[in-house]
């Protein structure tokens, strides 16, 4: 039945692709990266350079929100001073410049006292760094890889004490540092945003704050990828245990199913469509698992339909907080509760035995870091690449039919050469089926709208392609 779809296409639009997607695939393709440049993009992301980040946190002893700021090695102050001085090397080795330069700077937020986990008023500060999209009709939009700087240990309080937090978050703070300096070298049609968040670990106060500014500002943010926790696969098993050979593949994407920000009207038309598992975080995640599969990457995501884990938070939720709602957040399939916010010391575990404790940089693996930055590079390459989502996507529900009519606004992008229609059964987590329509805004398919979940993306000259957008019921 599927390779004998019959569609039905407005005739206008479908004579008038040719020559127009000609002269707008000529133009995209003269100036930024094309599919078959990911992989060596991604073939320089270094473990010896994710290592040397790791390293380098954890030599400031304690990166906690409230701890020194004047040192000039230990400390907070002193993490986000080089954090900053590496995102300006790769801007200064970009070769970019003007209107094109990548720009770093410090997002300074003053935090009073909240009676819980800040207990004197403290600058919380998140450093930036902004790669601005090469295409006019795309630069609007904005792609966000985030990750926490700040630590903790056993006593969320304890400001001076070691807190290396290898793995939570230097090892998400290097994934970002290292694609800030792959990424930079390139173009990209729309701006990807790289930003070391502090406060995470007292309660989300620097993506929160980022997040509501941005709304305020009104901002374009198309999606977040918040890595957090995701240099040590093996966790509490024996590395070279199966399971640790397995976590090595694998790496766990959680996303909202319900947008917590949506209206009442929303809501209804979630419950209509029976819409549940197609919000936009889940749409991202979906798309990062797509990616990662054409590019046969050695990380492959595991797929969590939840926001994030018991007892646990990450900074993705204070952009969905703010009406953001494609975020996620990238964590490893394990973790070490022996390590994870703990004293560095050794003394016997649960079961007796002399074990390591604390968030040591000797557990985080490099190779396994920088596949796992790989897949986000991936990401965001085609993120940032594709053209945006085509708008108020919808079904038609006029009539009783057997067959299924979708229609969509026409992405104003001047690279687009044509739109996808992508389906499943009601029962799939992932899209597993496509039908390309061609430039056109309108299809029919020979499947009922009852039995199947529908949705339309766009695509470029280039083959990137967008998000999808999901679509709601209309009679019309």
């Amino acid at each position: 039945m599927f390779e004998t779809l019959h569609l039905i296409v407005a005739a206008a639009m479908a004579l008038a692709a040719g020559p127009l997607c000609a002269a707008r695939q000529a133009a995209a393709e003269s100036r930024t990266l094309g599919p078959d440049e990911v992989g060596p993009m991604l073939s320089e992301i270094s473990p010896e350079r994710v290592r040397a980040d790791i390293d380098a946190l954890c030599g400031f002893g304690t990166r906690h929100t409230l701890s020194d700021t004047e040192s000039g090695d230990r400390g907070i102050g002193a993490a986000r001073r080089w954090i900053r001085g590496e995102f300006e090397k790769a801007a200064a080795e970009s070769g970019r410049s003007g209107d094109e330069a990548m720009k770093v700077w410090f997002d300074t937020h003053r935090v009073e006292p909240d009676g819980r986990r800040i207990d004197r008023a403290v600058d919380v500060v998140n450093v930036m760094a902004e790669l601005p999209g090469a295409t006019a009709e795309a630069r609007e939009r904005r792609y966000y890889i985030i990750a926490h700087y700040d630590t903790i240990n056993a006593d969320f309080m304890n400001r001076t004490d070691d807190a290396p937090g290898a793995n939570d978050n230097a090892s998400g703070t290097a994934a970002l540092l290292e694609l800030a300096r792959v990424m930079s070298k390139r173009r990209f049609d729309a701006t990807i945003v790289f930003m070391a968040t502090a406060g995470e670990e007292q309660g989300l106060f620097g993506a929160r704050l980022y997040a509501r500014a941005a709304r305020e500002a009104g901002l374009d943010i198309r999606a977040v990828l918040n890595n957090d926790t995701v240099g040590d696969p093996a966790g509490p098993f024996d590395p070279e245990s199966d399971e640790a050979k397995r976590s090595r593949g694998t790496i766990r994407v959680f996303s909202e199913g319900v947008p917590r920000q949506a209206p009442a009207q929303e809501i209804g038309r979630i419950f209509l469509m029976g819409a549940e598992n197609d919000s936009p975080a889940r749409q991202l995640a979906r798309y990062v698992a797509e990616v990662a599969e054409r590019h046969e990457l050695a990380i492959r995501p595991t797929l969590i339909f939840r926001n994030d884990r018991f007892l646990r938070g990450g900074d993705h939720t204070g952009f969905l907080e703010a009406g953001f709602p494609a975020a996620v957040r990238f964590t490893v399939m394990h973790e070490d509760y022996n390590r994870q916010h703990q004293f560095v010391e050794e003394k016997r575990d649960a079961s007796g035995e002399m074990t390591k404790f604390g968030d040591r940089a000797e557990f985080v693996e490099a190779a396994y870091l920088a596949d796992v930055t790989r897949l986000n590079g991936a990401a965001l390459a085609h993120l940032a690449s594709a053209p945006r989502a085509p708008g108020s996507a919808r079904i038609i529900t006029a009539e009783l039919t057997n067959d299924t009519t979708l229609r969509w606004e026409a992405c104003p992008e001047p690279d687009v050469a044509g739109y996808e229609v992508v389906w499943r059964e009601t029962t799939s987590a992932m899209w597993t089926h496509s039908q390309d329509v061609g430039d056109a805004t309108e299809a029919t398919l020979p499947l009922s709208k009852d039995n199947w979940l529908f949705g339309v993306r766009a695509y470029n000259g280039r083959g990137f392609r967008s998000q999808v957008s999901f679509p709601t019921a209309a009679r019309e």
